[in-house]
């Protein structure tokens, strides 16, 4: 059996030869590289230059993924962990779609939410708006991480992320506010990191104290 000779690729893929602005090893040397990156790096950054498109959170919970996949996917556990969205119930003739309250600024101002869980996978996406439930544009995008894996000892890391949409900046139906006055939730961006903040704080006190080496109990319980 012969074997062809081994041809090194080229310095360039052919997929990549005309994409402009690419900073790779084989086209720019390590001294500019690291340039570049301190060029990137700052001893501060503003509110907007971190969070201003994507608001990310992160923690590690000391309780199985499963167990936290579990309680996330349980929407009568918003109840428990959020500061404000409470009293989920299912919408009739629509599958899937609960419909609460978010007390944040008004509890009269109704929540629309469906739950999309992928248990291999172990990710939790909320697809939720105020006032209406025929477009879900605000996405709270959980994933759960074995910590054994990325840290080294058991438990979980919980990374959610939510993604700034358009209408965060402009009410799509301002027709079905509760009040003229009533605030926009958008209107709050520069304080998701902090709200996302507290109550990743609470999902990991919860998880923690019935989990956290105790006996674990049903979630959607009191």
């Amino acid at each position: 059996m012969t074997t062809e000779p081994y041809t090194p690729p080229p310095a360039i893929p052919p997929y990549i030869a005309d994409v402009p602005g690419l900073l790779r090893w084989e086209t720019t040397s390590r001294e500019d590289a690291v340039v570049h990156a301190q060029q990137l790096t700052k001893e501060s950054f503003t509110y907007d230059e971190v969070y201003g498109r994507f608001c990310t959170v992160e923690e590690y919970i000391d309780a199985p993924p499963r167990a936290v996949f579990d309680y996330l996917s349980d929407i009568r556990n918003l109840n428990e962990y959020t500061y404000s969205t409470r009293d989920f119930r299912p919408v009739e003739g629509r599958p899937g779609l609960h419909v609460g309250r978010d007390t944040l600024v008004d509890d009269r101002t109704p929540i629309y939410m469906q739950f999309h869980t992928d248990p291999a996978a172990l990710t939790v996406d909320m697809h939720c708006a105020w006032d209406q439930g025929d477009e879900l544009w605000m996405i709270y995008l959980y994933r759960i991480i074995d910590a054994q894996l990325v840290l080294g000892r058991p438990g979980s890391v919980v990374l959610w992320t939510n993604c700034r949409h358009p209408y965060y900046d402009k009410n799509p139906h301002p027709e079905l506010a509760t009040s003229p006055d009533r605030p926009w939730v958008g209107d709050f961006w520069n304080l998701f990191y902090a709200g996302h903040w507290v109550e990743l704080q609470n999902l990991k006190k919860i998880l923690e104290f019935h989990h956290g080496g105790g006996t674990p109990r049903e979630s959607g319980t009191a």
